[in-house]
């Protein structure tokens, strides 16, 4: 995956898991699998942690602690310091209280948790591109951009090619789709 390249400052016993547990929250959240996507965020969330715990000290380690911790490093980016370990929490609480990593959640898994869970980690992903790049300002904001986009079943993508999977759609209306998803000026 091209992420993983762009983000090789990152050490590979947490750059791997990590794209491994975003492609999992990508994929069972497309596919409707709602618990499965929240669970993936919760070990996201252990990942991320490690990761801004070890550039805080410098060193990387494998296992998490307390995310507050985290807001006492002051060399390190805000976000590094601020917004990812209070964001961090809230992915814990939809795994650990919302019916998804334990039995006997009050509230069923559903699409509005596993939206934010979704949309939590793409932030998170483009905040690490941002900090740990080695790449032009265009490069990563471009990757930055492929990260958020709007990711609508209806359309598949290959390498250089998108095709709207509803043969039966209007051509009017399937270039507004794929004029919809896309990043950036599109070429007339």
């Amino acid at each position: 995956m091209i992420v993983a390249q762009k983000l090789a400052a990152i050490p590979s016993g947490l750059r791997l898991p990590l794209i491994a547990e975003y492609q999992s929250i990508v994929q069972n959240y497309s596919e409707h699998r709602w618990s499965p996507s929240e669970l993936s965020g919760g070990k996201f969330c252990e990942i991320v942690f490690a990761i801004l715990d070890g550039h805080a000290k410098g060193t990387y380690a494998v296992s998490p602690r307390a995310c507050r911790k985290l807001e006492q490093n002051k060399h390190v980016p805000r976000s590094f310091q601020i917004l990812i370990p209070r964001l961090l929490p809230t992915l814990f609480e939809l795994r650990n209280n919302r019916g998804v990593g334990h039995a006997g959640g009050d509230v069923d898994p559903n699409h509005m948790d596993a939206t934010l869970v979704l949309t939590s980690c793409n932030w998170v992903m483009s905040e690490l591109v941002r900090v740990y790049h080695n790449l032009q300002p265009k490069e990563a904001q471009s990757l930055v951009d492929s990260l958020v986009e709007r990711r609508i079943p209806l359309i598949w993508e290959g390498d250089d090619v998108r095709r709207v999977l509803d043969p039966n759609m209007k051509l009017r209306s399937q270039v507004l789709l794929l004029l919809s998803t896309s990043i950036g000026k599109v070429a007339t």
